[in-house]
C-alpha cells in the first residue's frame, strides 16, 4: 500500500464519495481541534486522508479555521503530500467561472490568523520563495488531464481575510499586481505545510469574476454555490485520477527538507513544551 495522500476540501467539497473502506477518524492535536474528523479510505491502491476545511455543513469561517490543527492532524496520520481544493474568484478574463487554476505563487493579505507553528521559545524560519511543490503540481496537472478537466497551469493567489468579498477598488488593485485569483483560505495553510515539510499543491476552483468585471460587479452567494456544485464533481474526478498517477511526488524532495535547519533558538533557550508539540511537524 502506498503512502497516505492528503486532500483538504474547500467550499462545496465536504467528502470524497469514491473512497473504499472509508472511515471518519477523530484526531486530537496540541494546537486544538481540527476543522472536522478526517475521512480515510482507498482509491485503487492509493490511501487518502480527506479533511473538509470548513467542517461538514460549512460551519467555520475562513478566519475561524484552525489551520495549525489541520496540518498537524494530517501529518500525524502519515500524510506528507497535500492537495488543497479551494473556491476562488478570478482576477483575469481568461480564468472563467468553472475553470481551475493550479496555483504556484501567493500574496498573503490575511491579518488575524496564527500563521506559524514556531513561536517564542522555539523560533524558526522557512523559505516561501516557491510556496508549492512543483513536482506535485505536475502530478496534479497529469491527473486533471486524465480526468479531462481543463486546468490553467500556474497563477498567483491573493489571500484576503474575509469573510466579506472585495471592494471594487481592492479587486482592481490586486489585478494591477498581476494576481490571477483571489481567495480566503490558502494562507496560512500553505505556510504551515511548508513548516511541516509537506508537499503542497493548490487547485483553485473559479466561481466568479470577483467585482472588477463589468458583467460581475456584485458577487453573490447564489452565484458561487451554483458554480461550486459543478466544480465539486470535477475536483473529485481529479482526486480519483491522482490514484492512477505513478510517482505522485518523489520523496524526499526539497519540501521535506524545508524545516531541516529552520530552528534558530539555541537548545538551552528552547521551551520544552513547545518543542514537544513541534515534534510531529519537524519529523521527516
Amino acid at each position: 500500500m502506498s503512502e497516505v495522500f492528503g486532500v483538504i476540501g474547500g467550499s462545496g467539497v465536504y467528502d470524497i464519495d469514491s473512497l473504499r473502506e472509508s472511515n471518519w477518524v477523530a484526531v486530537k492535536t496540541p494546537f486544538g481541534e481540527p476543522s472536522d474528523e478526517i475521512l480515510t479510505g482507498v482509491i485503487g491502491d492509493q490511501q487518502f486522508a480527506f479533511l473538509p476545511r470548513h467542517g461538514r455543513g460549512h460551519r467555520l469561517s475562513p478566519t475561524g479555521i484552525n489551520y495549525r490543527a489541520n496540518i498537524w492532524a494530517l501529518k500525524s496520520l502519515g500524510v506528507r503530500r497535500i492537495l488543497s481544493v479551494s473556491a476562488v474568484g478570478s482576477l483575469k478574463e481568461e480564468h472563467a467561472p468553472g475553470d481551475f487554476v493550479l496555483v504556484d505563487q501567493y500574496i498573503d493579505r490575511t491579518v488575524q490568523r496564527v500563521n506559524s507553528f514556531f513561536a517564542n521559545g522555539c523560533v524558526g524560519h522557512v523559505s516561501m520563495a516557491h510556496p508549492v511543490c512543483s513536482n506535485l503540481n505536475q502530478r496534479v496537472l497529469e491527473a486533471a488531464q486524465q480526468a479531462h478537466v481543463s486546468v490553467h497551469a500556474g497563477g498567483t493567489y491573493v489571500a484576503i481575510e474575509g469573510p466579506q468579498f472585495s471592494s471594487q477598488a481592492e479587486s482592481n488593485l490586486y489585478r494591477s499586481w498581476g494576481c490571477d485569483v483571489i481567495g480566503m483560505t490558502n494562507m496560512p495553510e500553505a505556510k504551515l505545510a511548508r513548516e511541516a515539510g509537506m508537499c503542497y499543491s493548490s487547485l483553485a476552483m473559479v466561481t466568479d469574476y470577483d467585482c472588477w468585471h463589468p458583467d460581475h460587479d456584485a458577487v453573490t452567494v447564489d452565484q458561487v454555490i451554483a458554480t461550486l456544485t459543478s466544480n465539486s464533481d470535477k475536483s473529485k474526478s481529479i482526486v480519483a485520477a491522482l490514484s492512477q498517477v505513478n510517482s505522485l511526488c518523489a520523496r524526499p524532495c526539497a519540501c521535506s527538507e524545508a524545516n531541516a535547519y529552520a530552528k534558530i533558538t539555541a537548545e538551552h533557550a528552547q521551551d520544552p513544551e513547545l518543542v514537544s508539540q513541534l515534534q510531529c511537524i519537524l519529523d521527516p
